[in-house]
């Protein structure tokens, strides 16, 4: 349907365009099932198309509506045409997602190397054991060159060293890997892995001190600034320069949330890796929530919210804390169900090299896998003991084979969805086929995934000044000064209007508004820098972030207003 209404768009553009490479491969990255030229037809006729209607409306509305009308027309007309930049953008943050794959990748690529001197078979595995446009990339790649003398890797670390150029030599080793003898193998693999590790985490660290500036700018001017300046309306007034509540509305609630958003935006495609966290689908049986109970929880919070406010309040702040208690109240029921999801499978993850290790020490004294599992269970606390506890039952019990047991259905990991839990099933069941060599194998896996555990956490710290700032000044530290500001204002005009020109119910809600946008947009900002851009856990930290900042913004403007 999205694609055909694109099509019916871009067919009313006459003219033919000449998209540039960065949105060819853009475009290609995505696989929206589009071309670029289609992209661009389209954004040109939906830009005349939005700039007329705006044009039309003020010629018909006059006065403020018909101005704001066409406003908002000619606004958008701008975004359309801003289109290209904006999905090369998209194409930039999905594919700092793809690249955190990469150590992932290379382990898998490393592992069944480390079995079997094959590199095409290596690179088979890997692409199937790592799901992402990382492992479909090198799918393609694989499935080109299946009847060839060449295995994939090469073109594959060729497509995508313009953005990691340690994969492309990761790849090289592996391969070079495969022609090596056995004494010498080890330490090669042992190079690739370590390669993508260091570059990942060099690009991240450049990455922490490069936005640190930039992010200064952002809570400069696009928080502390304008709040601090509400304070200043009634001295421009007695000044006799006052601002209107149409200018304070187009400001406060117009251009300085589409500035923050666009800073913020442009931050994001900044982002060389993003190690993302596990993604957890709706149809899990452990989600309980639907949409239509998180749309009935933040209707009846809004609801409560408006009216117990403005019972003991006023009616403006009744407003804002039913927008932001209802929209906060709704992400939070729609998307916690989740982050109890991805708070088990990390309980898991976190004893996955542990448990590795263990059965790796006793498959190399030859010991079978399937035994060996069992074993473990017993040694292993936690959550990763209980799934190889229940790995060793179903084999028992039904006589299925070990990725059965894991991976089948109504298997240990059904409810587990987790990558790093699945690859290492996949490396086990191949241990039960190949016995003793692959102990090995086992215990190198154990020891990355430890490495991977510990690069990720360093990557996280790297950033997490900036993020910890953003995320602070959403929740809390934005609403402060907003509530404080508007209260130090309203003590400092007349009575009623704030100097004869603002009412202090105006002026409450246009700061309230922006108060609310900030805690949406750098609170995203914050959970991308860190962990990417998933949707629950975004949906779920802006949430709490709403939830938190319009409970002090209302308790900042109380609390001031007692003060003044």
């Amino acid at each position: 349907m999205k694609r055909a209404l694109l099509r019916g768009v871009a067919r009313c553009w006459p003219l033919s365009v000449s998209p540039d490479p960065d949105l060819r491969r853009a475009v290609a990255f995505l696989g929206w099932g589009v071309d670029a030229e289609m992209v661009v037809g389209a954004s040109y006729a939906a830009t005349v198309a939005l700039a007329t209607a705006g044009v039309f409306v003020q010629a018909v509305l006059s006065g403020s509506v018909g101005l704001a009308v066409a406003g908002c027309c000619l606004v958008c007309a701008a975004i359309v045409l801003a289109t290209s930049k904006l999905v090369v953008a998209f194409a930039s943050v999905r594919r700092a997602e793809a690249l955190g794959d990469a150590p992932a990748l290379v382990t898998r690529l490393t592992m069944r190397l480390s079995l079997t001197p094959a590199p095409g078979a290596a690179a088979a595995f890997g692409a199937r054991s790592v799901p992402g446009a990382l492992a479909d990339s090198l799918a393609s790649h694989v499935r080109r060159t299946a009847n060839g003398p060449n295995t994939g890797l090469q073109s594959f670390g060729r497509e995508w060293r313009p953005w990691l150029p340690e994969l492309e030599r990761a790849c090289s080793l592996v391969e070079s890997a495969g022609r090596e003898p056995a004494q010498q193998r080890g330490a090669t693999l042992e190079r690739a892995r370590t390669t993508v590790l260091d570059g990942i985490h060099d690009r991240t660290a450049a990455f922490a001190a490069s936005i640190s500036g930039p992010a200064t700018a952002l809570y400069a001017f696009g928080v502390l600034l304008p709040l601090a300046l509400v304070a200043l309306l009634p001295a421009l007034d007695a000044a006799g320069v006052p601002a209107p509540l149409s200018l304070l509305v187009v400001v406060y609630d117009v251009l300085l949330p589409l500035a923050v958003t666009l800073a913020s935006a442009w931050l994001l495609t900044k982002r060389p890796v993003a190690f993302r966290p596990t993604p957890v689908r709706r149809s899990h049986p452990d989600v309980w929530s639907r949409p239509t109970h998180a749309a009935v929880a933040g209707i009846a919070a809004a609801l409560l919210a408006g009216w117990s406010v403005r019972l003991v309040l006023s009616d403006w702040m009744g407003f804002v804390a039913a927008a932001g208690a209802g929209l906060g109240t709704a992400l939070v029921v729609a998307f916690q169900p989740m982050q109890s999801v991805r708070s088990t499978v990390e309980a898991v993850e976190a004893g996955l090299p542990d448990a590795l290790s263990l059965i790796g020490r006793r498959v190399t004294r030859g010991t079978a896998t399937e035994r060996a599992v069992e074993d473990v269970a017993t040694a292993v606390p936690g959550a990763t003991g209980t799934v190889l506890a229940e790995v060793a039952g179903r084999q028992r019990r039904l006589g299925v084979d070990l990725r059965t047991a894991f991976v089948g259905e109504r298997g240990a990991l059904a409810t587990v969805p987790s990558e790093r839990a699945e690859s290492a099933a996949s490396l086990l069941a191949l241990s039960a086929r190949e016995g003793r060599p692959a102990g090995d194998a086992l215990l190198a896996m154990a020891d990355h995934l430890q490495t991977i555990d510990e690069a990720e956490q360093a990557n996280r710290r790297a950033v997490a000044q900036v993020t910890n700032t953003l995320s602070n000044t959403a929740a809390v530290f934005a609403p402060l000064v907003g509530g404080a500001t508007v209260a130090l204002s309203a003590a400092m005009g007349s009575a009623g209007p704030l100097g004869g020109s603002v009412a202090t119910a105006d002026l409450g809600l246009a700061v309230g508004w922006y108060v609310l946008v900030l805690a949406i947009v750098l609170t995203t900002l914050a959970t991308g820098l860190t962990d990417g851009l998933d949707r629950s856990l975004v949906g779920y930290r802006v949430g709490l972030a709403l939830l938190a900042a319009t409970a002090t913004y209302l308790t900042a403007f109380v609390g001031a207003t007692s003060l003044v």
